[in-house]
């Protein structure tokens, strides 16, 4: 059964905060130009200018973080009583080649790339906080809004921790975000009450042993057929030894040992991710990983080294939060552009923020209609139909205003 009430079509209701056609234009020349000069996390200086200078153009007073990058702005006097709502951006690129053809706005940075969507999502939260002040000059916005343009939110632990810590939730109620979904049409949102993402860890394994040659294994430590075992036989075990609901999952990325095809190498390592689906699991991770890596290396005799880096927990999106986005598309687009969407194994560091306040994240559609390309979120031919630029920020109005007139 559907976590979300049954939808039928209905009209756009009439409610300030869409988008002008003139702003529609210079938002999509502003993600363009993002797109073309990608940043990776903590390095999103010319980002950070770029939204700082159109911000303090419409007569707002940005403020950047600590960092050097990224930086939180608020629209509308706070009484430092009434708590504000936040609207959650983040900044960064990735560090993979822009494989697009045929557009003129392609990356002009080797080996960077905005292939997860964080420019649409900066342009949407930028455009949404130059539709509120011209609504809080006019009176009609209720409640101040705090607009937070985050970096690093590839790079783990994430960058939304180091937010928190410099205190941008302070004031803060609730808050909001949205992150692109090329599997959902543009025009349409995708909603889920409870974990929308999965928690991800990084676990890095080193093997030593004395080595040797090839024509004598069982004189030494095998430390290929130990890296191999380790490979395959970790994730199989802790599949029989955790709850399958958790959907705890190690999956490997990298494994590096030996140069000589009659040499048994010395050193071999191992790398990849540890994801789970709730948040017990997560907890519990790290002492099942140690424990399973020992166990099966230790069956070859290898010596391990363990590094298990913590990422992120699962975004848990709040019930009434998830109302407030659904009340806001129906009033922009119908319920009918609101869909059920499942939970994703991929990590999201917008689940620190959630750990102190209250909140929720929508899959933003950006599939253009009628495309079969398939595209994918970190790949290098990533692309959005710039429609959903226009969505995202008459979702965060609409959703500014519901929440000021609770």
């Amino acid at each position: 059964m559907s976590q979300l009430k049954s939808r039928a079509p209905h009209a756009e209701a009439a409610m300030p905060g869409t988008l002008p056609d003139d702003l529609r234009s210079e938002l999509i020349a502003f993600r363009r130009d993002l797109h073309m000069h990608p940043e990776l996390g903590n390095q999103e200086f010319r980002t950070t200018a770029a939204v700082k200078a159109r911000l303090e153009k419409a007569g707002l007073e940005p403020r950047v973080l600590p960092g050097g990058t990224g930086l939180i702005c608020d629209v509308g006097e706070w009484d430092r009583v009434t708590p504000m709502l936040a609207l959650r951006a983040d900044i960064d690129a990735l560090p993979i080649p822009d494989t697009k053809a045929g557009v003129s706005y392609r990356s002009t940075v080797p080996d960077r790339a905005h292939a997860c969507g964080h420019d649409v999502h900066t342009t949407c939260v930028l455009g949404a906080g130059l539709v509120l002040a011209e609504l809080d000059r006019r009176g009609l916005l209720t409640r101040p809004v705090r607009l937070l343009f985050q970096p690093a939110e590839e790079v783990l632990p994430g960058g939304a921790a180091d937010v928190v810590a410099a205190g941008v939730l302070d004031g803060v109620g609730r808050i909001i975000g949205v992150h692109c979904d090329p599997k959902v049409d543009v025009g349409r949102i995708g909603l889920r009450i409870g974990p929308i993402t999965s928690a991800c860890d990084r676990v890095e394994v080193s093997l030593d042993g004395p080595g040797g040659h090839t024509a004598r294994p069982h004189l030494t430590t095998d430390l290929v057929t130990a890296a191999a075992r380790v490979a395959v036989d970790v994730p199989a075990l802790l599949a029989r030894r955790v709850d399958a609901r958790a959907g705890l999952a190690v999956t490997w990325g990298r494994l590096q040992t030996g140069h000589a095809p009659n040499v048994i190498p010395q050193h071999a390592e191992l790398s990849g991710t540890v994801r789970c689906l709730d948040l017990e699991s997560w907890r519990q991770a790290p002492d099942m990983v140690h424990a399973a890596i020992d166990e099966v290396a230790g069956m070859y005799r290898a010596k391990t080294v363990i590094n298990y880096i913590r990422g992120v927990p699962p975004v848990v999106n709040e019930a009434e939060s998830i109302g407030l986005l659904d009340a806001a598309m129906t009033i922009r687009r119908g319920s009918y552009a609101i869909e059920d969407t499942e939970q994703s194994l991929g990590g999201e560091d917008f689940s620190w923020y959630l750990e102190k306040v209250p909140g929720a994240m929508a899959r933003l559609g950006v599939r253009a209609p009628g495309d079969t390309r398939g595209l994918d979120l970190h790949r290098g031919n990533f692309d959005v139909d710039e429609e959903a630029i226009t969505v995202g920020v008459e979702l965060f109005t609409a959703v500014a205003l519901l929440d000021g007139n609770r």
